[in-house]
């Protein structure tokens, strides 16, 4: 393990050093070596197959206060609960290198809870709305009557309620349900889980699909450029080939020699689409320069607001993904943390949201030579929408409700000897190269006058009387 750090830290400091504008081109074969997926750089391969930076995940539930009076028509009442933190690892496996300079992998992630970074354990009870009896009620209410009765039957029968009060444990990773136990006996494939059912079921000891990306060896400036994802170039979940496009990286890292100009497109299997990050503002940390990339206002805009994204809807209020059409057609929706940069309307339905840019906003510090995150910080929020469906008793009178769930950070940084490396390499390094480059170029001026006086003086002396 040390020595892997050391290795990765070396080739940091070539990688870094080598693609430092002013000192190599992009075509420099200096920084295409540090830089380019190959098996045959140890260095930079191991940097890419592994990568370096711890990654936690911080969850932060919405615990309801006031269910009883939400199914009699109520505004709900949450508090927020959290964080609980769990440590991520991540391995890409089944690597397979092709003809046409790209790369095939599989990216397994697995979690650790972390109870000395959490605000309490995976033992705390929180209620929350039941996904399988609210989201299913959605779903099936344009169905006959007699239809919509039977399943409330089947609810009763299996003691399934409108509201869920579980530990976080449970929640998040699976708990024994008798309807689930009857669905995937009599109607197999209709739950996303096989087994336990819990909202983060699918994300531990899973992949996140077949990515196939650009090695740069062809061409440097589409380095981890994703090129197909589970063998397609686009996906089929949205309503236009713009929404269905699969643009930009696999979210890990970009090419090098970014401008201000320069956005991060990047493609998340976990909200089924591609999103782009624009430049904020310069920054520095650890005296390294970056440029800061944040979420644009319109990125979960409806189509009223923002026409490009018509292709994601059907749409509610800005600032609420429909991912309904990759999610079993479950009424849910992506949005950021408290409904930040969502609807200020969205706010009036629910009591307890206080959305900041501070704690809400999403955002990658990268380091713009290299391409290469500094500090990732990225923030979803899961969003259940719910109503009364008459026949279906368990929903009560509940009111039309955008109804958040719970809402997650997984954030990354570098730090210690990695982070020491880039601030030599980056800074450093590129100050004194700087200034032997001007000495240098004093030192040349210098010799060059001092030859021309010598010369004038030796041609008078010679300068026949």
């Amino acid at each position: 393990m040390v020595e892997n750090k050391i290795r990765i830290t070396v080739y940091f400091s070539l990688s870094v050093t080598g693609c430092h504008a002013g000192l190599f081109s992009p075509s420099s074969s200096v920084c295409w070596q540090n830089t380019v997926i190959d098996p045959s750089n140890d260095l930079s391969y191991t940097m890419w197959k592994d990568l370096p930076v711890p990654f936690f995940m911080s969850v932060y539930f919405f615990n309801v206060l006031n269910p009883q009076e939400i199914l009699n028509g109520e505004k709900p009442m949450v508090e927020q609960r959290g964080p609980y933190v769990y440590r991520k690892q991540a391995r890409k496996q089944n690597i397979t290198f092709h003809d046409n300079g790209t790369v095939s992998y599989l990216e397994y992630r697995r979690y650790f809870f972390e109870p000395s970074m959490s605000v309490g354990s995976e033992e705390d009870v929180v209620t929350i709305p039941n996904m399988l009896v609210l989201g299913a009620s959605v779903m099936m209410e344009n169905l006959p009557f007699a239809v919509r009765l039977l399943i409330s039957s089947t609810f009763k029968t299996f003691k399934e309620g409108p509201f869920l009060t579980k530990k976080v444990g449970e929640l998040m990773w699976g708990y024994d349900s008798g309807l689930v136990e009857f669905l995937n006996k009599y109607l197999p494939g209709m739950l996303p889980s096989s087994g336990k059912f819990g909202l983060f079921t699918e994300f531990n000891n899973s992949n996140t699909g077949l990515f196939t990306i650009h090695t740069g060896k062809d061409d440097i400036r589409k380095v981890h450029q994703v090129d197909s994802w589970n063998g397609l170039k686009e996906v089929s979940y949205w309503k236009t080939p713009q929404a269905n496009m699969i643009n930009g990286t696999a979210g890990q890292m970009w090419p090098p020699f970014m401008t201000k100009e320069t956005t991060l497109p990047f493609y998340s299997p976990d909200a089924c689409r591609s999103l782009e990050l624009v430049y904020e503002r310069p920054g520095v940390m650890e005296g390294i320069p970056l440029y800061r990339y944040v979420a644009p206002k319109t990125m979960f805009a409806n189509g009223s607001t923002y026409a490009p994204n018509e292709g994601f809807c059907p749409c509610r209020q800005s600032g609420l993904l429909n991912v309904s059409t990759c999610r079993y057609n479950s009424p849910v929706f992506i949005s950021h943390p408290h409904f930040f940069n969502a609807d200020p309307v969205l706010l009036d339905f629910v009591q307890g949201l206080n959305p900041t840019e501070e704690q809400h906003g999403l955002f990658i510090d990268i380091h713009p030579e290299t391409g290469v995150p500094l500090n990732v910080s990225i923030r979803l929020q899961l969003n259940l929408y719910m109503k009364r469906v008459s026949g279906i008793t368990e929903t009560g009178k509940i009111s039309e409700v955008v109804m958040p769930m719970l809402w997650f950070e997984e954030r990354g940084y570098i730090d210690g000897p990695i982070l020491s490396t880039f601030y030599t390499s980056l800074v450093v390094l590129p100050t004194v190269m700087e200034v032997l480059q001007y000495s240098f170029i004093a030192l040349g001026l210098a010799t060059i006058v001092v030859a021309v006086v010598v010369y004038r003086r030796l041609k008078v002396r010679l300068r026949p009387c």
